[in-house]
């Protein structure tokens, strides 16, 4: 006998940080919400990134949404119970050249129309604010009300206070089938789990692609692995999450030191990750050149020893901007997704954007620059930056 589907307001397909946060604010909204996630709550990019928390270096079209997420991830012990050990110790952004120093002035600068305060600060003011930073760092921006958190804490938490609201969050769900049926959408997974709601809601990353070209919506995605890497505990003496610019991107570093001591290193360069296995690869070359040039902007990391190194798959956009909204071919479904290695901080505001446009029919922040459907048929993420080298000139 056919299991009869369970019914909601709303599915969900992906549970890291944007699955997780819609499900919550749905929730809160009196919406029924059966979330399905392929392995466990958190355990793809959104547990495998370097946890910045941080608006500076983004697009203005994204600042909206990052100022709300700013105000929601100061709110978080109230919000989910659980502060996913997120700090406030701001943003650090450095350049390291003359050339990447001025483009650092002219966005922090332009930026405070924005809603972004970043104090400008020399090489020599920077050092006495930071005395850890070497003799190579030309200038800097810092943004006070920014920080990082842990990511691999994240997810499951909002997870957590998802259910708690009364979403069902269903783990170890592998979505085999999704489309409609009539006015609904069914959903099917290999495990056997069947649900039907009016309302599809695609939040499943890097994997998001393949669902959204079932309905025809063309989203190219180009999948990478962030190479990242954690040293042995030392006495604590960076406070900000710190960035890195570079002309030369290989010379492109971040890191953030967490309470216990160990400093986490990302950049400056990616790795392959497969969709297919839902695994990414650490390339021995890219640590070395990572730890290469973490101590030469922090000389102190000179005897520093790397004690684990991991990667995650991530999806990214021809544009580097997310995919958000409604779909323009299919009336009841949603998608939340592309966010290009940058969507850890605007993942609370993102669920609560969600919510509002599912459940009231409008965002109360512009989503205009993140339309699905913007991209036309047969675009892939690499064809995009060729046009674009082309179209200057490369």
């Amino acid at each position: 006998m056919t299991r009869k589907p369970a019914e909601a307001d709303v599915v969900i397909v992906g549970g890291g940080i944007m699955g997780t946060a819609s499900a919550l604010f749905l929730a809160r909204r009196g919406r029924s919400v059966i979330l399905l996630e392929r392995g466990m709550i958190g355990r793809q990019a959104s547990g495998t990134n370097f946890g910045a928390v941080r608006r500076q270096g983004r697009p203005f079209s994204q600042m909206p949404l990052a100022n709300r997420s700013r105000e929601l991830w100061w709110q978080l012990p109230e919000l989910i119970s659980d502060d996913c050990e997120f700090v406030r110790r701001g943003h650090l952004r450095i350049a390291l050249d003359q050339t990447a120093a001025d483009k650092l002035v002219t966005y922090a600068t332009e930026a405070r129309h924005v809603g972004l305060d970043a104090e400008i600060l020399s090489g020599n003011a920077l050092r006495s604010r930071f005395p850890w930073l070497s003799q190579k760092v030309v200038a800097g921006s810092f943004s006070p009300l920014d920080g990082h958190a842990n990511p691999r804490l994240t997810g499951p938490a909002f997870g957590r206070a998802a259910a708690r609201a009364g979403a069902r969050i269903v783990e170890n769900a592998t979505v085999v089938h999704a489309g409609r049926t009539g006015p609904d959408f069914e959903v099917e997974t290999a495990e056997g789990h069947r649900v039907r709601a009016p309302v599809l809601l695609l939040t499943a990353g890097a994997w998001s692609a393949a669902f959204a070209g079932l309905f025809a919506d063309p989203a190219p995605l180009e999948v990478r692995g962030p190479q990242l890497s954690v040293t042995e505990p030392l006495p604590y003496f960076i406070g900000p999450n710190t960035s890195a610019a570079a002309t030369n991107p290989d010379e492109s570093v971040y890191f953030r030191q967490v309470e216990r001591g160990n400093l986490i290193i990302g950049g400056p360069r990616h790795g392959p990750a497969s969709i297919r296995t839902g695994l990414a690869n650490v390339l021995p070359e890219n640590l070395l050149l990572q730890l290469a040039q973490a101590r030469s902007v922090v000389p102190v990391l000179a005897r520093a020893r790397i004690i684990r190194s991991w990667s995650g798959v991530e999806g990214y956009t021809p544009d580097a901007q997310p995919v958000i909204g409604a779909s323009p071919r299919v009336a009841g479904l949603y998608y939340a997704f592309g966010f290009s290695g940058a969507g850890f901080q605007l993942g609370p505001a993102v669920g609560e954007v969600m919510a509002a446009l599912i459940d009231g029919g409008a965002s109360p922040i512009s989503l205009e620059a993140f339309a699905p459907g913007r991209f036309p048929e047969g675009l892939s993420a690499e064809g995009a930056a060729l046009r674009s080298i082309r179209a200057k000139g490369g």
